[in-house]
């Protein structure tokens, strides 16, 4: 509906209508929105030279992780880019770094602050920058959902693996009831481990990921795979399908990739013959299933990387490294587009923008710590443990 079609029905924008399209903001239930002091406006030509001059200062105090999904504005000043384990081992590797600056969202900085030191302290440089795949989970819905796996009979069978989009509290859980993390790009090893381990696995908090790596890399079928819906009483599952499941699916999704459909991959084979389609395993199972290629955002990357001259690709992620890869790769005469004809970037990481970069530097440049992300020791310490699974994974 067009702006004037609205103004003919005299709709009026809601409060939250306006809220989620960053018209305005609700203070008293988003952390992070208003920062202390002057937020610089974000056409103010000054931020460019006041970010160098406040990271000048800093010099190697500080450390500014940049994940792919990032503001072009952001990543300029990012020491490393990536995504958020490898950025986590990044800051770990930099111990002489008394800050880290992580542009990404709240669990990576948590992840941050589990692999570094205890003398260095990760910055967020907007508390609202959350992942709303990580808030589909919760702690007292996972133990909610253990209770139930208790109830069946199955408790002792499953062993939870949890992707590295989660809390660290999601995290601790995973450690302390015998599971491993994975990402992306190692969800099937995980996965081989975790089977190895127990009859069956309880995947958070991404069905989707749970699902396609099930399926399409093991062989599974999709009747092997259930979805838990913490919404409803025991799950919305009887006893006998959790019995009867080897893959239990948090019912959990990205927001952008979930988006992605099947008629968008049909639609992008009309409209560019030739087309090589390549998706992030986040996608929905039908969307992964019709796509050339399938693969984390380093498998995206490398991929366009080692593409020919003149190929063409539509990619199903975020617009934002879509974006950035088209303009890269565009003097080799590669046409990458995304996959949907909607544009949509991750609006949880654009809350991390120049002015709050800029905001964090120098408060830090002043001696202000601002926006720390601490873990508590005790999940610390049982989250690194279904870390360290991970990293010792064959």
């Amino acid at each position: 509906m067009t702006t004037a079609q609205t103004q003919e029905l005299d709709v009026q924008p809601t409060p939250l209508a306006l809220l989620l399209l960053g018209r305005e903001a609700d203070p008293a239930s988003e952390r992070g929105v208003d920062c202390p002091g002057d937020l610089p406006s974000p056409s103010d030509p000054d931020l460019v030279a006041r970010a160098r001059a406040a990271k000048e200062k800093l010099g190697d105090k500080v450390f500014v992780l940049g994940h792919h999904y990032q503001r072009d504005e952001v990543i300029q000043f990012a020491d490393v880019t990536g995504d958020s384990f490898k950025l986590a081992r990044d800051a770990a590797a930099r111990p002489e770094a008394e800050y880290i600056v992580f542009c990404g969202v709240h669990f990576m900085a948590e992840s941050a602050d589990i692999l570094t030191s205890d003398d260095q302290k990760v910055v967020l440089p907007d508390l609202a920058a959350g992942c709303s795949m990580a808030d589909m989970a919760t702690a007292e819905q996972v133990a909610e959902c253990w209770d139930v796996l208790t109830e069946a009979g199955i408790a002792e069978q499953v062993v939870p693996v949890s992707y590295m989009n989660s809390s660290a509290d999601i995290k601790a859980f995973t450690g302390k009831h015998g599971g491993t993390i994975c990402t992306s790009s190692n969800a099937k090893r995980a996965l081989d481990w975790a089977f190895e381990q127990g009859e069956k696995v309880l995947f958070l908090p991404d069905q989707h990921l749970g699902r396609n790596t099930a399926v399409r890399d093991m062989g599974m079928s999709l009747e092997d795979c259930v979805v838990y819906n913490p919404h409803k009483p025991n799950g919305g599952l009887t006893a006998e399908e959790l019995r009867g499941a080897r893959m239990i699916l948090w019912r959990g999704h990205c927001s952008v990739h979930g988006r992605f459909s099947l008629d968008s991959v049909n639609d992008v084979r009309a409209r560019i013959p030739g087309v090589n389609v390549l998706v992030h395993p986040e996608c929905k199972h039908e969307v992964v299933a019709a796509a050339d290629y399938v693969g984390s955002t380093e498998y995206i990357i490398k991929a366009l990387e080692a593409a020919p001259a003149g190929s063409k690709w539509a990619i199903g992620t975020e617009l934002n490294l879509v974006r950035r890869l088209a303009n890269r790769f565009a003097a080799e005469e590669k046409e990458i587009v995304f996959l949907d004809k909607t544009v949509c970037f991750c609006s949880t990481m654009n809350r991390i923008d120049l002015p709050h970069l800029v905001w964090a530097l120098e408060s830090l440049a002043e001696g202000t710590l601002v926006n720390r992300i601490e873990v508590d020791k005790e999940t610390e310490a049982f989250a690194k443990l279904a870390l360290e699974r991970m990293l010792a994974l064959p």
